[in-house]
């Protein structure tokens, strides 16, 4: 399905949502009528531009039931975004003013009549309150299904950059081609390929551990990727900082998850164990125990005719350790 051909889809549906009648501007105010307006049109921003688009050809809304309606094959959202904390805000407007806007489903041949395109949220908050869930019907292919899953999300700026990243990887293991992801979430292939990278690079469930951490962009996420593939332990030391105060904010994960891994790099060489090697009470070398191993630091008053002769006899040296060690074992 080309862009211009789905430019003219959802268009036959329009006059059968509710459009609220425009209103003055007013000052801010805690008036219970004016909250309900505004929860209302918080709903109506669930729209975005791809809903103003269906079926020009005569679909029209339909009411299903909740429990009809299965789950994408590919989420776009991480853990939690659809509980009942997520989702009260669309919960509270829809009990008041209904459901302004349907979702879109696509039939599907086994399981349950019903797969959903997107809406999720809408379906979770008219399933928690026990009503009927108004959407569209439309035969779609898999990668039609996933074009309008992703593109409703972007053209709503609703997902993370983070999520965005995992979608697009989620897509590519399911086997979905280059062009079809960059489509769901109408970008180029370089962008895509370096969202595919952080999101190969930072293992799932440390990416959940963080969240969607909505106000991180491109940039950090570079930056903790790279300082992810520094650190062995990288996945360790979040889980064990983010795990330590379950209290951590949202908006503050992300920064303690960061400097787990920047600041234990920095701990790891202050902790590391140091002797020193003296001969007639001359300091001859440093030896610092490091996780990458042992390290022999030679002084400036040290010759480099002394590091030959003992670079000369280091075979003789471990072979004698070797053969001492064996002695040892053998009493």
């Amino acid at each position: 399905m080309s862009r211009k051909d789905s430019r003219g889809m959802f268009a036959n549906v329009l006059g059968q949502l509710e459009q609220p009648a425009a209103a003055p501007a007013t000052k801010p105010t805690t008036s219970p009528h004016l909250l309900k307006v505004a929860a209302g049109v918080r709903q109506i921003q669930e729209k975005g531009e791809v809903l103003d688009r269906l079926l020009k050809d005569g679909d029209h809304i339909v009411e299903v039931d909740p429990d009809d309606v299965g789950p994408s094959s590919i989420p776009d959202r991480f853990d939690g975004a659809y509980d009942e904390a997520a989702i009260e805000e669309i919960a509270t407007s829809i009990k008041e003013r209904g459901q302004i806007v349907p979702g879109l489903i696509r039939p599907q041949g086994d399981g349950l009549p019903y797969q959903i395109v997107f809406g999720r949220r809408r379906l979770a908050a008219v399933k928690m309150l026990g009503l009927k869930f108004r959407a569209i019907v439309r035969e779609l292919s898999d990668e039609e299904a996933i074009v309008f899953q992703g593109e409703e999300n972007a053209n709503r700026n609703d997902l993370s950059f983070i999520e965005k990243c995992a979608f697009a990887l989620s897509q590519e293991q399911a086997g979905y081609r280059r062009d079809v992801i960059c489509a769901s979430l109408a970008t180029g292939k370089s962008h895509v390929s370096e969202m595919l990278r952080i999101a190969t690079a930072i293992p799932r469930d440390v990416l959940l551990a963080i969240g969607p951490s909505p106000e991180i962009g491109r940039r950090r996420w570079i930056d903790f990727a790279n300082a992810f593939a520094k650190r062995q332990d990288g996945a360790a030391r979040i889980k064990q900082s983010l795990g330590r105060d379950m209290a951590i904010a949202a908006s503050d994960r992300f920064s303690v998850a960061l400097g787990a891994l920047t600041a234990e790099a920095t701990s790891a060489a202050a902790q590391s164990a140091v002797t020193e090697i003296r001969a007639n009470g001359f300091l001859l070398a440093t030896v610092s125990y490091a996780k990458a191993g042992p390290k022999i630091s030679f002084t400036k008053a040290v010759p480099a005719s002394f590091v030959d002769f003992l670079n000369d006899r280091m075979e003789a040296l471990h072979s004698e350790f070797v053969q001492s060690t064996q002695r040892k074992n053998k009493g």
